[in-house]
């Protein structure tokens, strides 16, 4: 595989933890990580609670987390891991596309997600996006899933992400719109007739006064808040 300078940090490999209760998934994933020097497979975890106490003591730069374990879930393993250890990213893991433990996991912290059955040369690359600091969820996808799980308005729990929308500019705000319709930054440049650039200094503006961390993040919270209505993604 090429890229192996970028996918490396500061010149080391990146340093995964792989989490799932099944001894040959976890294998299998480590097979397909461990050939490429840009990867460094440091330790395998069996419940969420051994990953949490994993990555504390080898502090990975990326978590391959299963949503469903036993002891502790993925997604409670990940809200931990986004609250002790912010540095350390997770890649969510589920048998099914379409999963409510997948937005769950989102919500918690998770950087994005792949189904068990992908193919190696899409788990590496959601290695790399997720080390980067990237969503490493396709976005029409992500628009389905939160079109499917995350259902009302104004959602009232501590899963919910709590924003203030009142300090977007309008444009802003319809580059949020756009991005919770599932179009990605080149659709949006085109929607909107203006640069992929300045798109992206809108999405980093959009993160910021929402107080959201990431892409996922901000599609919750556009479905949460009624800004778009599931049966409105294009």
């Amino acid at each position: 595989m090429n890229g192996t300078a970028d996918a490396t940090v500061g010149g080391r490999a990146i340093r995964v933890l792989i989490a799932d209760d099944q001894p040959l998934v976890r294998r299998g994933l480590a097979l397909i990580l461990t050939p490429d020097p840009a990867f460094e497979v440091v330790g395998e975890a069996g419940d969420g609670e051994e990953a949490v106490a994993l990555a504390h003591r080898l502090r990975p730069d990326v978590v391959v987390m299963d949503i469903r374990m036993p002891v502790l879930d993925g997604v409670a393993a990940t809200a931990r891991l986004a609250r002790e250890l912010p540095g350390c990213r997770v890649l969510a893991l589920s048998t099914f596309d379409m999963d409510e433990y997948v937005v769950a996991a989102l919500r918690a912290g998770a950087y994005g997600f792949l189904p068990k059955d992908v193919s190696p040369e899409e788990l590496v690359a959601a290695v790399r996006v997720v080390h980067t600091g990237e969503a490493a969820v396709a976005p029409r996808l992500l628009t389905r899933l939160i079109a499917a799980y995350v259902r009302a308005p104004h959602r009232a729990g501590p899963a919910a992400v709590a924003v203030d929308a009142g300090e977007l500019t309008p444009r802003e705000a319809e580059v949020w719109r756009l991005m919770a319709r599932g179009l990605d930054n080149a659709e949006i440049a085109r929607a909107l007739d203006i640069s992929v650039s300045t798109v992206k200094n809108h999405i980093t503006a959009v993160f910021g006064k929402l107080g959201v961390r990431d892409r996922a993040q901000a599609v919750i919270a556009a479905y949460e808040t009624g800004l778009v209505a599931v049966g409105t993604q294009g």
